[in-house]
């Protein structure tokens, strides 16, 4: 009997044999890719792909939202060598013309809205510094938000780190953290991943030379935060790294690559650290089917982590963000304290703190009931913001500032 293959078995066949055309037949790819959304039924309504011609290129399928085009040029050429395709397979220059993977898969996506341009805020009235940083690995701009309030010694620094199609100004929108980082007197970095480095802005968590020490973006990551520590008075003691679905999945890699520089994470909507090797394991990880390659682990108990999933998120299944914290917590033998709340306006949660042998919480993950693929308590002045739910910013900032050297 014939075997009849689902539709995402089909989707990702045919994406399988683009991506082995590419290495014979490279003209071939556009139609193989457009056909393939367009069985999908992500592509509605679009022609049939025309005959390959000699020096056809890739075709940009979506047109770049505005906000795109806010820096000049020359800080999207500088990605230095650790720029990656985006898509395993595919030379840099190549992804300039790819399709916005983002927009084809947004049958996955919940909840993105357009970033809105930043206000002055009087709960935000410190610095938002840009700068720029370049070590052997490459080169990443950035912003930092410095409060206005005195310090009272050397400051805690969070690093945050945005999704995919995200920016800096957006994500510190979404995540509304400038206004707690002005209230508890710490620095914020924003570090910007640009375009030419992935198609999507996204850090590419899923690439095995971005998912160690001392090479490609983490290497950038952690330089970058070294420089800030120095250059503006931060506590090395007090360091925590933060983001938000491709940017949670670069966390949790800060993590187990530099426990000795990163005192905790927060992974938000976000995968464990080796759960992906390629593009398409990291489709598959992202739907929760995961396989059986071994992924990095953070020395149990050295390295807090706190953990945000929705347990409706289309976009990154939920069981990513149990596998996050087993990765954090290992085989310790700790005690788990559950407690339930919600918002007030029908959202609800699952709290599980984690506790060691000596009652000090190593970790929490919160589930999020009915929440989707969005910053939960965030603003929707940035994009993936949901504004139910708890405050994931604040709780996360209490959570790394109650750790101890």
């Amino acid at each position: 009997m014939k075997k009849i293959m689902k539709p995402y078995e089909q989707f990702v066949a045919n994406i399988l044999k683009a991506a082995g055309s590419a290495r014979t037949d490279p003209s071939a790819v556009t139609g193989l890719v457009q056909d393939a959304l367009k069985n999908a039924g992500l592509m509605p309504g679009l022609p049939a792909a025309p005959p390959p011609q000699k020096d056809a290129g890739f075709v940009d399928l979506n047109e770049a939202p505005s906000w795109a085009a806010r820096k000049p040029p020359a800080a999207e050429e500088q990605a230095g060598p650790a720029a990656g395709s985006g898509f395993p397979g595919f030379g840099a220059g190549q992804m300039g013309k790819m399709p916005d993977w983002a927009a084809q898969f947004k049958a996955f996506q919940q909840g993105q809205a357009s970033p809105q341009p930043r206000r002055a805020s009087a709960a935000e009235p410190g610095e938002f510094l840009h700068g720029e940083f370049s070590c052997e690995a490459g080169t990443r701009a950035y912003r930092l938000y410095v409060p206005a309030r005195p310090a009272s010694g050397p400051r805690p620094l969070l690093v945050m780190l945005h999704g995919c199609t995200q920016h800096p100004e957006d994500f510190a929108a979404g995540t509304t953290m400038n206004a707690l980082a002005e209230e508890h007197g710490c620095l914020v970095l924003y570090p910007e991943q640009p375009r030419s480095a992935n198609a999507n802005a996204c850090w590419n968590w899923f690439e095995a030379s971005h998912q160690r020490r001392d090479g490609g973006e983490p290497a950038i990551l952690a330089g970058m935060t070294r420089a800030i520590l120095r250059e503006h008075g931060g506590d090395p003691q007090r360091v925590f790294a933060a983001g938000l679905s491709a940017g949670g999945a670069m966390a949790a890699i800060l993590g187990t690559a530099y426990p000795e520089l990163y005192a905790a994470v927060g992974v938000h909507s976000g995968l464990a650290a080796g759960s992906a090797h390629d593009l398409m394991s990291a489709l598959n990880a992202m739907k929760g089917a995961h396989g059986k390659k071994k992924r990095g682990a953070a020395p149990a108990g050295k390295v807090p982590a706190i953990v945000f999933h929705g347990d409706s998120d289309g976009t990154v299944h939920p069981s990513n963000g149990e596998a996050v914290l087993r990765q954090f917590t290992g085989s310790s033998k700790l005690r788990e304290v559950e407690e339930r709340g919600d918002d007030g306006a029908g959202r609800s949660h699952t709290r599980t703190v984690l506790l060691d042998g000596a009652n000090t919480p190593v970790a929490e993950y919160w589930a999020l009931h009915g929440a989707g693929h969005a910053w939960s308590g965030g603003s929707t002045a940035g994009s993936y913001a949901d504004a139910g739910g708890p405050n994931a910013s604040r709780e996360m900032l209490r959570f790394f500032l109650a750790q101890r050297p």
